[in-house]
């Protein structure tokens, strides 16, 4: 069955830097388009950023557009957020995504608090 398990969140203070990995099992992930999400307390959940199956194509929140990259290697079949230049209003839970056979899949969620 299809599996995301996203990892790397934490405390960061502001400034500073995560990654964020999601490891996919259970579909042919590099014919995927993966997604990263997000939701703050209080407020509705929002895309952060896409990806295409080979990674040529990446589309970003524009709050976070020159911060964040998204990334993934098909050979390990993992989708990456690399976060920089945090800030308080990125704390959040981030969540992988993937539509598989039309099929939304969500991994469990890993949170991420900017804070000094």
């Amino acid at each position: 069955q299809v599996q995301l398990v996203e990892s790397g969140g934490g405390l960061v203070q502001p400034g500073g830097s995560l990654r964020l990995s999601c490891a996919a099992s259970g579909f042919t992930f590099s014919a995927y388009i993966m997604h990263w999400y997000r939701r703050a307390p209080g407020k509705e959940r929002e895309l952060v950023a896409t990806i295409t199956t080979a990674g040529s194509g990446t589309n970003y929140l524009d709050s976070v557009k020159g911060r964040f990259t998204i990334s993934r290697d098909n050979a390990k079949n993992t989708v990456y957020l690399q976060m920089n230049s945090l800030k308080p209003e990125d704390t959040a839970v981030y969540y992988c995504k993937t539509r598989y056979r039309f099929v939304d899949y969500w991994g469990q969620g890993t949170q991420v608090t900017v804070s000094s």
